[in-house]
């Protein structure tokens, strides 16, 4: 007899998703804001209504079954429908979001960000925002999870469409009495090799990359570009810089351009990415308007491409 209705529930599969995610019962209780007994209630009704064990004990963390990761894999995409069709209701219902989630680039200048946010501020005063502030991967993560609405990222994950705003330059630096200065000729990459390096940190796990880095055989890492710039500043490192950030030092000498023979400028893409085009709401839709029109500005005064399509 075929049956008119499935047997389980979206929430049971979220449920199991998050025993997963968390590796424990009372983690996932407490993720979900139900008690733990709930919890277990809710996977064992949905074992029972498939006949298969879904779960198994690996040390203090429980782990799919390998039918129960198929299965898990097959009902994401119907969680996932199903709580954008709930926020597409919500998005139609109010008029404007309640809130607009926003993931940003360490690569995009803070006063421009700034000027985007006060001008979102001065259209949607009610909608409340959460920014993530992203560094390489942590964007594409970002999105490819739906944990926000919006991106700005320096790179365009697979199945995403976006606007790029701009060209970030990058500047091969170190402090003026740093030995890197005093070459008897202009200096190949390869002489970089033998000198500690700085890079920021990959805010991402899924996927790191190491933009940048040129396999120095001493390198430092950091979370955030303001923190390179320190340890460049006291000539404990070389770098590859923002030249946004940096203008200021270069001008006054408390940064000098590296002598190379090539490759002193590297240049990345920056895109404005909106996460779901088809179902932003207007909150969304004028966060992004809000950024290109920041974005072009800026590029006015000096005349960099912004806003081409990619």
């Amino acid at each position: 007899m075929n049956e008119l209705f499935p047997r389980t529930t979206l929430e049971q599969w979220r449920v199991l998703q998050a025993i997963v995610e968390h590796g424990s019962y009372a983690q996932a209780a407490e993720a979900l804001f139900r008690s733990q007994s709930a919890i277990s209630y809710t996977l064992a009704r949905l074992q029972s209504q498939l006949g298969v064990t879904l779960l198994e004990p690996d040390g203090r963390r429980m782990k799919l079954t390998t039918i129960g990761e198929t299965l898990l894999r097959d009902a994401m995409p119907l969680v996932k429908a199903a709580m954008q069709l709930e926020k597409r209701a919500r998005s139609l219902n109010q008029g404007w979001e309640v809130e607009v989630r926003l993931a940003v680039d360490g690569l995009y200048p803070t006063a421009l960000l700034i000027d985007a946010l006060q001008s979102f501020q001065n259209i949607c005063g009610q909608t409340r925002v959460e920014l993530i502030e992203v560094v390489l991967s942590g964007g594409d993560e970002a999105l490819l999870e739906g944990n926000v609405d919006l991106a700005i990222v320096c790179d365009l994950p697979s199945g995403f469409f976006g606007d790029k705003l701009f060209e970030a330059e990058f500047i091969a630096v170190s402090a003026p009495a740093h030995p890197l200065q005093t070459p008897a000729a202009p200096l190949g990459l390869d002489d970089l090799k033998n000198w500690t390096q700085v890079v920021v940190r990959d805010s991402g796990s899924r996927h790191p990359r190491d933009a940048g880095w040129l396999e120095a055989r001493s390198r430092w890492t950091v979370t955030k570009a303001e923190t390179a710039i320190e340890v460049v500043r006291a000539g404990l490192a070389f770098a590859w810089l923002p030249a946004h950030l940096i203008r200021d030092d270069l001008a006054s000498g408390r940064l000098a351009a590296l002598p190379l023979e090539y490759g002193s400028r590297r240049f990345a893409p920056v895109y404005l990415v909106l996460a779901s085009p088809d179902e932003a709401g207007p909150a969304a839709r004028a966060m992004a308007d809000c950024f290109r029109r920041a974005t072009l500005a800026a590029c006015a005064t000096t005349g960099d491409t912004a806003d081409t399509r990619q």
